[in-house]
């Protein structure tokens, strides 16, 4: 129940983030449909359930009914772990990120996706992980998404999944690392969080563990506080707390809030270079239709 609401109240926090500081994201993101924005299933990662809290309207496919001519490159797709494509399938993600398309995978798609269809940038590092809990940092000050929703006074955590996979960089000039960990790094032998690489025309962003977190450790004093208490850092006045308690506040703590947040942001700065990137390019054609559940 705390990361469900945990999750609710950091879009919310976001949205009026947006509203006052960009607001032609809002309308961005408003004026998406459902075949602009496609999520694979998978059995261990929900990305379309954070999808479905953010209203972001999208398509929900079958990774194995991926074929040649399914994706189009105007598409932002999210590949839940574990990522389990046909060997056609992979052939289009890569048609489709060469040809201008946005890819983001998580955790055991590493393997399963990256290395297969995008070798040589990103690989495992063949030691996966314990069911843990780090604290990540943003490698990537410059995102002004990242930057004004986690500044210096957040202490976010990720919760990695029993045996996540360490990303390995293999060519540290293509690829971006976003988010980072210190203690990730010293646990497991590689830091990186989340990554981004070119490919083609288009892009591809991975990261380790699951984009919809399940839980968080409450390592500090003040990761012991309340959602109110992260709120009020944030510069939240007590008088607007009402629709926070609609959301269901008082049931999450500090530490909840601001791993949500985390992973909402992360959300919103992929989606942010990825709607940026439509709009230089003028696409506002839609995606191939293909039988899906819309959601």
């Amino acid at each position: 129940m705390g990361m469900d609401s945990a999750y609710r109240m950091a879009d919310e926090l976001m949205k009026q983030r947006l509203g006052s500081e960009a607001p032609g994201a809002l309308d961005d993101l408003a004026s998406l449909r459902a075949s602009d924005v496609v999520v694979t299933r998978g059995q261990y990662d929900h990305i379309e359930q954070v999808l479905h809290r953010s209203e972001v309207r999208h398509t929900v496919v079958d990774p194995l009914r991926v074929r040649e001519g399914t994706l189009s490159p105007e598409q932002l797709v999210f590949v839940n772990c574990p990522g389990s494509f046909t060997p056609e399938g992979l052939a289009e993600l890569r048609r489709f990120v060469d040809e201008g398309g946005f890819l983001f995978t998580t955790d055991w798609a590493l393997r399963q996706v990256l290395e297969a269809a995008f070798p040589g940038y990103v690989e495992f590092n063949g030691q996966g992980t314990a069911d843990d809990v780090v604290r990540v940092e943003i490698a990537r000050k410059d995102d002004p998404f990242l930057a004004s929703l986690l500044t210096e006074q957040d202490d976010p955590q990720w919760w990695l999944e029993g045996s996540s996979y360490p990303i390995r960089i293999l060519r540290p000039d293509a690829v971006e690392v976003y988010l980072s960990s210190e203690e990730l790094g010293e646990k497991y032998g590689e830091p990186a969080v989340l990554v981004a690489f070119d490919h083609g025309k288009g892009r591809v962003y991975h990261m380790i563990s699951h984009f919809y977190l399940q839980r968080t450790e409450a390592r500090t004093a003040r990761h012991s506080g309340s959602a109110y208490d992260y709120l009020r850092e944030k510069g939240v006045r007590e008088e607007d707390f009402g629709l926070y308690r609609e959301l269901g506040g008082d049931d999450v703590s500090l530490s909840e809030f601001e791993a949500a947040l985390s992973s909402r942001s992360i959300m919103g700065s992929v989606m942010r270079e990825w709607v940026e990137r439509r709009r230089g390019e003028g696409t506002d054609t839609p995606g191939p239709d293909d039988p899906s559940d819309t959601e």
